[in-house]
């Protein structure tokens, strides 16, 4: 499954598995332990409070308050070509961190440490394989997703 984002996963077995095809499907999601009801992002397959293996998922608004960010400038191999580039690390809503690029919705000069954005999941199927990244845009920002009926 996770070959699908240019990664292959040796594992034969990992409980958050669905967690890819929720992405491919433009879900982002989440997961609340049945036994504490914390909830966790990125999915876990145990809780990081309770350390049960009980879980299920839930899908995630998006809405998140930026924690902390930095500019890249001295980009690592592979990304050169696309310095320079500003990512922040999130607080999402209902729980859980995320890092993320900030999108074109986001003039870096606004970008401020407990602002609100929106968490977006992009989704190139274009390519042979599959690529997901998440980028941070202004509230309310929507993204494609399958219908849920």
């Amino acid at each position: 499954m996770f070959k699908w984002f240019g990664k292959v996963n040796y594992t034969p077995y990992t409980k958050v598995t669905d967690f890819a095809r929720h992405l491919k499907d433009g879900r982002l999601m989440g997961t609340r332990c049945n036994n504490c009801n914390a909830i966790s992002f990125p999915p876990r397959g145990d809780c990081e409070e309770c350390m049960s293996g009980d879980f299920t998922f839930v899908e995630m608004s998006g809405k998140a308050k930026v924690h902390t960010f930095t500019k890249i400038v001295a980009a690592p191999t592979g990304f050169e070509d696309v310095a320079p580039y500003i990512v922040g690390v999130v607080d999402l809503a209902e729980g859980g961190r995320a890092l993320a690029w900030f999108g074109e919705t986001v003039s870096e000069a606004d970008i401020e440490i407990g602002m609100d954005v929106q968490i977006v999941p992009r989704i190139f199927e274009e390519l042979e394989d599959i690529k997901v990244y998440y980028s941070l845009e202004q509230p309310g920002t929507t993204w494609s997703k399958v219908d849920t009926m």
